[in-house]
């Protein structure tokens, strides 16, 4: 253990000094801090504080990292696990955190600054998307402070900082009340509404593919289907590779997101018709171009064999929808379409997970099952029969 030593100042101020091992750095560089007190006792004290939380393993030594810095390091780390898009999606979220903390030392961050940041996301943090300068919604401000939030316990855990101070900032209830309120989403398409589109777009290029987003698919996995992985005689499809974009320039492939997205579904005979339809379309176009066609061996490409991305498919199915004069959903909200059909219709929950691409049940009914009032009517029948009178008054 290193001399406890008097020094005198200038202005003769007594002073007691000694340096104390602490420990090495990710570098394995050695890492010794200087302590200096008013007297001999307080620095022994301190000393020791330091010996024992090294020995218990708890000790944070200072450093002078910012939030900034935390971030490139975290989502660096974080590059080397997850998929680009996603990376991306983090690297969007953070841009908040970056502009309003990033000059901040991680270590002399409060939570009050992190609760200021939040009430500043929800009030003017807005760059695109909107009038910039307005908040942002509720579900974003969520997302960027669950990635901080995140960011700050790995700096926990590599002893950067003591403790996440970020951990028990929430959204205010009232911020997610009052969205609910001026933003309230639009229902996905009932049974009728389905069955609309279906009639007015029979005509259309892409009839097939907008059947596979009607089927549950979602556009990525459209966009990524390959003729090869398409067995209309056996009446199946292969889920395997999907096509996504970053941004709306860079078209991103890769496979799926999890496990349990990588499956094989039977195909329903009236989207087995169309497919075999679109292939025998491009058959034609391909004889009809030769050379000038490129056969990428991909099933949603235009007439000259291109792939198509899912912003063409979003964007046609839109129009479509326009000029059907059809209620506008989101292309995704499909999805939600059939999978809530096939829930309130009795398909289990496990088969439901299964079909949607999910690992979890619960999550799908939770997030992608939303009952309409003439799903609901089921329920009201039953209860005509508990809260009725009808056989008593029959007797």
């Amino acid at each position: 253990m290193a001399e406890i030593k008097k020094v005198v100042l200038r202005n003769g101020t007594v002073r007691w000094r000694t340096v104390v091992d602490a420990g090495r750095d990710e570098n394995g560089k050695r890492i010794q801090l200087t302590i200096t007190r008013d007297t001999k006792t307080e620095v022994k004290e301190e000393q020791a504080r330091i010996i024992n939380q090294r020995a218990s393993g708890s000790f944070v030594a200072p450093n002078k990292v910012t939030v900034a810095q935390l971030l490139d390091m975290w989502l660096a780390k974080k590059s080397r696990d997850l998929e680009e898009s996603t990376v991306q999606g983090y690297k969007n979220a953070l841009c908040h955190v970056y502009e309003y903390l990033g000059h901040l030392r991680i270590q002399e961050l409060t939570e009050d600054q992190v609760d200021s940041m939040v009430s500043w996301l929800l009030v003017a943090a807005r760059r695109r998307g909107g009038k910039p300068g307005t908040g942002i919604r509720p579900s974003t401000a969520s997302g960027v402070l669950s990635r901080l939030k995140e960011a700050l316990a790995w700096a926990v855990v590599r002893k950067l900082v003591h403790s996440n101070v970020a951990e028990y900032v929430q959204i205010p209830r009232k911020a997610w009340k009052e969205d609910r309120r001026n933003n309230k989403r639009p229902a996905p398409w009932n049974v009728l509404e389905v069955k609309d589109f279906l009639l007015g777009i029979r005509g259309d290029r892409i009839f097939a593919p907008l059947m596979l987003s009607l089927m549950g698919l979602r556009p990525a996995e459209v966009a990524g289907l390959r003729w090869a992985d398409i067995d209309v005689d056996a009446g199946t499809l292969a889920i395997a590779n999907t096509r996504t974009m970053i941004g709306n320039a860079r078209v991103l492939e890769k496979d799926t997101k999890t496990e349990a997205g990588e499956r094989i579904l039977p195909l329903p005979d009236p989207v087995r018709q169309a497919l075999i339809a679109f292939k025998g379309l491009q058959e034609i176009e391909q004889m009809s171009l030769g050379a000038y066609y490129s056969a990428s061996g991909y099933m949603f490409v235009d007439h000259l064999g291109q792939p198509l991305t899912t912003r063409y498919l979003r964007e046609h199915a839109y129009s479509l929808m326009r000029r059907l004069e059809l209620r506008q959903v989101r292309l995704y909200d499909a999805r939600h379409s059939c999978l809530t059909f096939l829930a309130v219709n009795g398909v289990e929950d496990v088969v439901l997970a299964a079909w949607a691409g999910h690992v979890s049940a619960s999550f799908t009914k939770r997030v992608y099952v939303h009952p309409s009032p003439d799903d609901l009517r089921a329920a009201s029948d039953h209860l005509t029969v508990l809260l009725g009178f009808a056989d008593e008054a029959a007797a």
